[in-house]
C-alpha cells in the first residue's frame, strides 16, 4: 500500500508525535492532520477525508467512541482505528459497534500500529493479540451462558455465513452486494435473517460469533485463508 492519508487524534502531543514518526517511516504514508479533541477529530475528518483516522478513546469534548460513530456516519470512506490504553471488554465492544475497524493498545504501539493501519485501510478487521483475547473471552463467556438458547436457533445458510464473514471484515451492504453480485436489498434481507436466527443485537455480537466459529481468524481479526 503505497499512498495513504492518515489523521491522528489524541489529546497527548507526545503520543501524536511518536505515532506520526512511526507512521511516516512508511514510504507514501502521510499524516495529513492532527486533532486534540474528539470534536476536532470529526471536523478534520470531514474536511480532509483521510483514508484512516487513528482515534484515542479518552479525549475532551467528545470521546473516541462517539467520534468514531460520527466519523463513520459522515465520512464512510474513512476507516477508523482505535488506539488506546484501555483493555476493557466493554470499550472494545462499544468501539466495534460504533464502526471501528481496528483496536490497538498503546502498549503494543511499535509492533502493531503499522500492520493495523495497513489492514484497516484495506477494509480488513484488525485486533491486536491482547484485544483478540478480550473479544474471545467475552464470546466464550456469553456462549457458555446462552448455550441452551442457541440450540433453538436455525443454523445460518452458506450464503449467510459468507455475509457474516464480510460484515465481520468491516464491509457495508453496498460493498457486499457488489462483491457477491446481488442487490443491496437482498443483502439487507440476509442481515435481518441473520439477526433473527442468531439473536445478534450489535456488530460486536456478530464479530464474537465470527471469531468463535472460526469464520475469521482470532489472532488478527482477519478472514481465514
Amino acid at each position: 500500500m503505497k499512498n495513504l492519508r492518515i489523521l491522528l487524534a489524541d489529546d497527548h502531543a507526545l503520543i501524536r508525535r511518536g505515532a506520526r514518526g512511526l507512521l511516516q517511516r512508511r514510504r507514501g504514508w502521510k499524516v495529513v492532520g492532527e486533532a486534540k479533541t474528539g470534536k476536532e477529530a470529526v471536523e478534520k475528518t470531514k474536511k480532509l477525508k483521510p483514508d484512516v483516522a487513528i482515534i484515542d478513546i479518552s479525549m475532551p469534548e467528545l470521546d473516541g467512541i462517539q467520534a468514531t460513530r460520527q466519523i463513520r456516519e459522515a465520512v464512510p470512506g474513512t476507516k477508523v482505528l482505535v488506539l488506546t490504553i484501555h483493555e476493557s471488554d466493554e470499550l472494545v465492544q462499544n468501539a466495534l459497534a460504533a464502526g471501528a475497524h481496528g483496536y490497538v493498545l498503546k502498549s503494543d504501539l511499535t509492533e502493531s500500529l503499522l500492520a493495523a493501519v495497513e489492514d484497516v485501510a484495506a477494509g480488513k478487521r484488525s485486533l491486536t493479540p491482547k484485544v483478540s483475547e478480550i473479544v474471545l473471552d467475552v464470546f466464550l463467556n456469553s456462549k457458555a451462558s446462552n448455550q441452551e438458547g442457541e440450540k433453538t436457533h436455525a443454523q445460518p445458510t452458506p450464503r449467510e455465513l459468507e455475509i457474516i464473514r464480510l460484515l465481520a471484515e468491516g464491509k457495508g451492504s453496498k460493498e457486499i452486494a457488489y462483491q457477491l453480485g446481488i442487490a443491496v436489498r437482498t443483502v439487507d434481507a440476509h442481515r435481518g435473517n441473520i439477526r433473527q436466527k442468531l439473536g445478534f443485537h450489535s456488530l460486536a455480537d456478530l464479530i464474537h460469533y465470527a471469531l468463535g466459529n472460526e469464520i475469521i481468524s482470532p489472532q488478527e481479526g482477519k478472514p481465514k485463508s
